[in-house]
């Protein structure tokens, strides 16, 4: 039953990583730029798209018109900023890897609960993705948080942008860090688990072939 519990608790949590991710990725919450400007206060930036209102005099009335821009090549993107779009894509990509590693282990542990060693094999595998896709998260969020809240980031809008970056009077902290956190934390919750279950296999592995002596002798 114990055995059961690491495996769920591991498994879950390995799931619960790829649903933060996920809300990373299409989050508009990357950068949040507050202006001293008439027309457009706040934006919104995301890994691929920016967001804002842009207030407009209609027939003497102000209009508040919502904006979604694609952050392209007509952008000036920073180093932090593209490296974040790549790493987090990549602990996105390889997170299928995991999913299936730990189900076809659990699957074998099932079936064929002698066969410890394709288990073993499959559990490293999870482990090692598991620690290169957490490494991946926690690098892209704290590298983008600490260049845009602490430090200078070369970031730009394209020319035709209605606001430009001169009128920034304040960064806002936003979600985007804390999930990446978050997401790292439970993948490595999840590689805990999976190392108690490697240590049980072993043991496992020890006590058969101590037994197997034993009837031999």
């Amino acid at each position: 039953m114990k055995q059961w519990m690491f495996k769920l608790t591991g498994f879950l949590c390995s799931l619960w990583s790829l649903a933060f991710g996920l809300i990373l990725v299409h989050s508009r919450y990357w950068r949040l730029w507050e202006f001293d400007d008439k027309y457009v206060q706040l934006v919104y930036i995301g890994l691929w798209e920016a967001y804002y209102h842009q207030e407009l005099n209609i027939s003497s009335s102000v209009v508040s018109i919502p904006v979604h821009i694609p952050v392209n090549s007509s952008w000036t993107i920073s180093p932090e900023f593209w490296y974040a779009r790549y790493l987090i894509l990549l602990s996105i990509l390889i997170k299928p890897v995991i999913l299936v590693c730990s189900l076809v282990a659990i699957r074998i542990g099932t079936i064929k609960p002698e066969v410890r060693d394709i288990q073993i094999v499959c559990y490293k595998g999870y482990a090692l993705v598991l620690v290169l896709s957490g490494l991946c998260t926690v690098l892209s969020v704290t590298w983008n948080h600490v260049v845009d809240i602490y430090g200078e980031t070369t970031l730009d809008f394209p020319p035709a942008f209605p606001v430009r970056k001169e009128a920034l009077i304040k960064k806002h902290h936003t979600h985007v860090f804390p999930i990446g956190i978050m997401a790292t934390i439970l993948s490595l919750v999840a590689v805990v688990m999976v190392l108690i279950e490697i240590r049980s296999l072993k043991l496992q592995r020890k006590i058969k072939a101590w037994n197997s002596s034993k009837e031999v002798d």
